[in-house]
């Protein structure tokens, strides 16, 4: 597989070993249907008491006494009982939190007392499996040669999200090592946690790597989550399975703590039903950290309240730019990113079409290396520290060939493979390659923002959710817009803007470095007019 592709389709997929995943892609056709019953053994959506609830219902329900923050804790219990690990067994968590109801207790012991720490206070949130808890959680990236692993330290953001009164619901499944162990790899399938299935209908890819904690948001299995993203693994599920994803600008929120790939792209962000929830969340993570020293960057930048950018007059004047490639072919997303196009006009933005996908695509293959690069030394350097059983990357490739028949059942480990063959960052070639893909994505994309005088770039974030293919791995085709912004480092959301054939599609606004606040105000305002967020219904695969 060419390696821009696979960086472009590695979160689009996803796989376990079920008799439904190993025939799901034969029964696809162009005029196929979902079918109309949702599986057996579910409720309906709007049977659960919190569906669809945001921060602020939460807040009122806890400030009328209605509920606590235990008795919302337990009600999201239930919630994964009933729907992830039976009914539609949607296989989102990988693992609960055992000191969920204590946090939960402690909060409501405050807000009794008089002190609420902020919007976040008593909040039930997921975080995916790649970051740091210092509790009776593991960390492992979904890798059995990570199991048992407990950190010693919570993770930088983790630490700030316990500081905001949120409730550490428990973790999310993810495609393995974050999606970076095979180019055959299958998105949303990991060897401890298995497979995560999209909640709209079943036998799709939920996208990856945040692949748990997009169909967790979804669902309505929590109050929002923490995603993480080298390469569209916080957009690109949150666009499959119709939720909000903001990858902010790297050195926004800190890394420390969060089991790498690469130093150059990494970022966590939040995953959201909604563009103010999504804010929230951004402005409790967001922070300098001593031991992250990227972060750095965003001294004087980092906003303590992204909300105050939200306005549902904010695309008024503004001037967007419109992938151009996504204009045309045969995808059924571009449909919806043409009535997309409309209601941002009549929101008073100006459209035009510029050119951004071939000019990131000619960096060639300068990101691939980079990855690998990056991700040898920041493993080693984790795993060095870590009170994981194995301490390098190659105890790691060692235990997935000693244990194959369970790390390995699916897919193999090339990638890590050919990381682990690589010189340290000092290699001429790593310096070359870091500075043709970062350096000249942001200069492609400074270019054409300042250039064409835009406000931010439009694209369709991907196109409707594939099949799940044990055998073939993810599968490519449709346009796709997280490539610009990962290589650069720049903020990138996607918002809901409808479904084809019942699948959701997300519309992507990219801007320049730290123009977070300014995005999420054009993304709301976009939202606020269209309401295409549609709560799944778990349906079966789709019929002829």
């Amino acid at each position: 597989m060419n390696r821009r592709l696979f960086l472009r389709n590695g979160s689009l997929a996803g796989v376990a070993l079920t008799t439904w995943s190993l025939s799901a892609c034969a029964t696809e056709s162009k005029d196929a249907r979902p079918a109309d019953a949702a599986s057996p053994g579910t409720a309906p959506a709007e049977a659960f008491e919190l569906n669809e609830a945001t921060v602020a219902d939460l807040q009122q329900k806890m400030q009328s006494g209605q509920h606590t923050a235990r008795s919302l804790t337990e009600l999201y219990q239930q919630r994964i009982a009933a729907i992830d690990k039976s009914g539609p067994q949607l296989n989102a968590v990988i693992e609960l939190n055992p000191d969920a109801l204590t946090i939960a207790d402690a909060l409501d012991a405050e807000r009794k007392a008089g002190k609420v720490r902020g919007p976040l206070h008593g909040i039930p949130v997921l975080i995916k499996d790649n970051i740091d808890t210092a509790d009776q959680m593991q960390t492992t990236a979904g890798s059995l040669a990570l199991a048992g692993h407990k950190a010693a330290q919570d993770a930088f953001i983790v630490q700030k999200l316990r500081a905001a009164g949120a409730v550490l619901l428990g973790k999310t499944n993810l495609s393995e090592w974050a999606n970076f162990r095979s180019t055959r790899s299958t998105s949303g399938w990991s060897s401890r946690g298995g497979q995560t299935k999209n909640p709209y209908i079943l036998d799709r890819t939920p996208s990856g790597s945040s692949a748990g904690s997009g169909s967790a948001v979804s669902a309505n299995l929590c109050a929002m989550a923490i995603g993480t993203e080298t390469d569209g693994s916080v957009v690109s599920p949150s666009s499959c399975c119709g939720i909000v994803g903001l990858k902010p600008t790297v050195g926004l929120l800190s890394r420390t703590g969060i089991i790498p790939i690469s130093a150059t792209q990494d970022t966590a962000g939040p995953m959201a039903r909604t563009v103010r929830d999504a804010a929230l969340l951004l402005g409790a993570l967001a922070g300098e950290d001593a031991a992250d020293a990227v972060t750095k960057e965003s001294a004087g930048k980092a906003q303590p309240d992204y909300t105050t950018f939200l306005k549902t007059d904010a695309l008024r004047g503004k001037r967007l730019g419109v992938e151009k490639k996504h204009l045309k072919g045969s995808s059924e997303a571009i449909a919806l990113l043409q009535a997309a196009l409309a209601v941002l006009k009549a929101q008073g933005a100006t459209v035009v079409e510029v050119e951004v996908d071939d000019q990131i695509d000619k960096l060639g293959e300068a990101e691939y290396d980079v990855l690998l690069y990056e991700f040898k030394d920041g493993v080693n350097k984790y795993l060095a520290t870590a009170n994981a059983p194995v301490k390098t990357l190659t105890d790691v490739i060692a235990f997935n060939t000693q244990n194959k028949a369970r790390a390995m059942p699916f897919f193999q480990q090339e990638i890590l493979e050919d990381a682990n063959k690589l010189a340290g960052l000092n290699s001429p070639k790593f310096q070359a390659a870091r500075r043709k893909s970062h350096e000249g994505a942001r200069q492609v994309l400074d270019a054409v923002l300042g250039e064409n005088k835009l406000d931010a770039l439009v694209a369709i974030t991907n196109g409707p959710a594939r099949c799940i293919d044990l055998i073939n791995g993810d599968g490519g085709g449709g346009p796709g817009f997280s490539s610009p912004a990962a290589t650069a480092g720049y903020p990138h959301i996607t918002v809901p803007m409808g479904l084809a054939h019942g699948l959701p599609v997300g519309l992507s606004f990219v801007g320049g470095a730290y123009a977070e606040g300014p995005l999420l105000g054009l993304a709301f305002a976009y939202e606020q007019a269209s309401k295409k967020r549609a709560a799944p219904q778990f349906q079966g695969p789709f019929v002829g």
